[in-house]
């Protein structure tokens, strides 16, 4: 028989803190734009409009969740505009709250491995996606 390696699923022991530390680093980012990376796992477009000029046949996209991204009225309030990262950010969090159906379905896609939250936005730093694998991570800890 092959020994396996060590990981959370086949250690009856491990510590828990363990186990999120994995589940956690499957959480990626990358530009809805960019080509896949081997690490990416699922690919989940997190934002409300598809990205302009991406063409939906070719898209490696698996999964378009737009009800977890900002609603319109936030989205267009904050305009990428670095002065507003911080409230946004906030009220960003507090949406995702109040809104739990689609982010209970992004938490059990997180726990079954990889997943790459892709958006269209050009600041890599201030974007929806940020919020929200960090909300993740967050919420993965807890556990």
């Amino acid at each position: 028989m092959r020994p396996t390696s060590p990981s959370p699923t086949n250690l009856p022991d491990a510590p828990r803190k363990y186990m999120c530390n994995a589940v956690t680093a499957g959480i990626h980012l990358r530009r809805a734009y960019d080509a896949p990376g081997a690490e990416d796992g699922l690919r989940v477009l997190v934002d409300r409009l598809w990205p302009r000029g991406l063409v939906r046949a070719s898209a490696k996209i698996d999964m378009w969740l737009r009800d977890i991204a900002p609603s319109d009225a936030l989205r267009r309030w904050f305009g990428h505009e670095p002065a507003r990262w911080d409230a946004f950010a906030m009220r960003y969090r507090s949406e995702l709250m109040a809104n739990p159906t689609p982010m209970a379905e992004l938490l059990r896609l997180c726990r079954a491995g990889p997943v790459t939250l892709l958006f269209a936005a050009h600041d890599t730093e201030r974007n929806n996606a940020v919020v929200l694998r960090d909300v993740l991570r967050e919420r993965i800890k807890a556990e």
